[in-house]
């Protein structure tokens, strides 16, 4: 398969991603769409003309988001729903509450670099539990409305971080292993990718497609847990310390919006599934060295990997 490139860049904005995109009478739901990239995707879907839902935690932050996209185009059909992905009473609630077709399902909150080893209820490593665990009980939840629409499409946010780690099975959530924040993360942006390939095998029939993406480096609520020190590393803090809203070579949340939205409307990722994008391109394989951490890993997309990854999520969710 040759690698697909599109007219758009690492420079190029939601906004113009979907400049010529109409999605009338097309249904969106953003997880984490109350700030940063999320609130850039539903912003740039409903300016299209999709209505969108923004599937949020906290519902007063959300509505907010929603009252500023409405703020600016009075037209834009956005509601608000709680869902908390660290909790599956609150993904069942959200799935059973659903009715109708569902077009665009963009999975894109996320939590980064926990300091210290936290778990849910379950027992399961938060970061592996919120980032792919959640996700995965939301999209399988939503499969009916997601193969009514006939054409829709699964968008899963994960990152560079991936290079750091595959899903370990053998201890995924740090019973046996010393807990490490950037392996944690890492391995479950992993499993957001690998459960791509495992969609895109299995609900292909429905006309369901299912792509992830790394957004690219973006200053958003998802550094709160880094401490200065990772913040001076990652070129995020000035001379002074101040926190830069735009690091040198980072992009702007719109910016970085920009590739979910290209996976989640673009007429020219149509029929694309189960694949891995980052700067509004397909991502190219990485097997050396990385210091640029760009590319995918080929333990992101080894088929043997997301069926035995697609097992054990159904394991754990008990679904």
């Amino acid at each position: 398969m040759s690698r697909i490139v599109t007219p758009f860049t690492a420079r190029s904005t939601a906004a113009e991603v979907v400049a010529d995109v109409d999605l009338t009478g097309r249904r969106a739901v953003v997880t984490g769409g109350a700030s940063g990239i999320g609130l850039e995707t539903a912003r740039a879907l409903a300016d299209a003309g999709a209505a969108v839902t923004l599937a949020v935690r906290d519902t007063d932050a959300g509505e907010q988001a929603a009252t500023g996209i409405r703020a600016d185009h009075p037209d834009a059909n956005v509601r608000v729903a709680r869902l908390d992905l660290a909790d599956l009473a609150s993904v069942d609630a959200f799935t059973a509450g659903w009715t109708g077709p569902l077009h665009i399902l963009v999975a894109n909150a996320g939590i980064m670099a926990l300091p210290q080893l936290t778990r849910t209820a379950e027992g399961w490593e938060r970061q592996f539990a919120v980032n792919h665990l959640g996700h995965a009980a939301l999209t399988l939840g939503l499969h009916h409305a997601l193969a009514a629409a006939g054409d829709a499409r699964v968008v899963v946010v994960s990152s560079s971080a991936h290079l750091m780690s595959p899903v370990v099975f053998d201890d995924i959530h740090f019973t046996a292993r010393p807990y490490e924040a950037w392996s944690a993360y890492g391995q479950s942006k992993t499993a957001s990718i690998l459960f791509t390939v495992a969609l895109a095998k299995r609900w292909a029939a429905d006309g369901i497609t299912a792509n992830a993406l790394h957004p690219g480096g973006i200053m958003t609520n998802l550094q709160r847990h880094l401490d200065e020190g990772q913040l001076r590393f990652v070129g995020a803090l000035d001379e002074q310390g101040n926190r830069l809203e735009v690091p040198p070579g980072w992009k702007t949340p719109q910016q970085g919006a920009a590739t979910s939205v290209l996976l989640a409307a673009s007429p020219e990722l149509t029929g694309v599934t189960g694949r891995y994008f980052e700067d509004c391109a397909e991502a190219a394989v990485v097997t050396g060295p990385n210091d640029a951490m760009s590319g995918v890993a080929p333990f992101a997309l080894d088929p043997e990997a997301a069926e035995r990854l697609w097992d054990e999520t159904r394991r754990l969710l008990g679904r």
